[in-house]
This record gives C-alpha cells, sequence and structure tokens, in this order.
C-alpha cells in the first residue's frame, strides 16, 4: 500500500477516502459478481486532476486475479455509482490493484515466530 506524500493537497485526500468509503458501500451491497469475493478495500490514490485512481483492495478468500479482473471490468458500473454519490466536478477511471500487503505481513510473522522458536529450542 502506498504511502502518503506530503506535497499531495488535503483535498485529494478526503476525495480518495470518500471513493474508499463510497467504493466499500457500492461492492458490498450493489456489485452482483459472484467472481468478486469478500473484498476490502486498502487504499485509493488519486491523480492530481482527478482523471485516473488507483484502488488497492486485499481479498479474504478467492482467486486475487479472477477478482481483479471482475472489479476492473465493473469499473464503469461503479464509477456511475460513485458519480451519484461524489459532488465533484470529474470522477475518476477506477484501476483496481491486488494489495498484498497483508499476505507479505502474516509471511514475516510466520518467519518471525520460527526464529524466535529456534532460538528457544538452542536456548
Amino acid at each position: 500500500m502506498p504511502a502518503r506524500k506530503s506535497a499531495t493537497p488535503n483535498r485529494a485526500f478526503k476525495v480518495a477516502d470518500q471513493i474508499q468509503r463510497d467504493l466499500t458501500e457500492l461492492i458490498a451491497r450493489e456489485l452482483k459478481d459472484p467472481r468478486v469475493g469478500m473484498v476490502t478495500i486498502q487504499a485509493v490514490e488519486v491523480t492530481p486532476d482527478y482523471a485516473h485512481a488507483k484502488v488497492f483492495f486485499s481479498l479474504l478468500n478467492g482467486d486475487p486475479q479472477e477478482t481483479t479482473d471482475a472489479l476492473n471490468q465493473a469499473a464503469g458500473f461503479l464509477r456511475n455509482g460513485l458519480f451519484k454519490r461524489l459532488h465533484i466536478h470529474t470522477v475518476p477511471t477506477l484501476h483496481f490493484h491486488f494489495d498484498r500487503t497483508t499476505e507479505r505481513a502474516a509471511d514475516m510473522n510466520a518467519l518471525i515466530a520460527q526464529a524466535v522458536a529456534s532460538r528457544a529450542k538452542e536456548d
């Protein structure tokens, strides 16, 4: 998940946060694609001109590639839903990306636990 840059205006953060909240609700309540499982929107990055938004999501179960494809196919439907909810001049085009941060964190925790266990065994 990308870090927030200090040079980005505060309004862009507010718009990105609102897009994140609205997309979470739209995906959960209105998107009926069976390929989209339990999706959590982790972050949204909006370009300075609000033309494009990278949407980073994690997945509880299912195939990440299949879900990414399904969300990118439903991007027009979701953008239309955002258009009805947001009161901004330009609603960004959505680009969905699978966020592997939670997987990497679980792997790191497993490695740390393994190292602690082997150290305890040696002592």
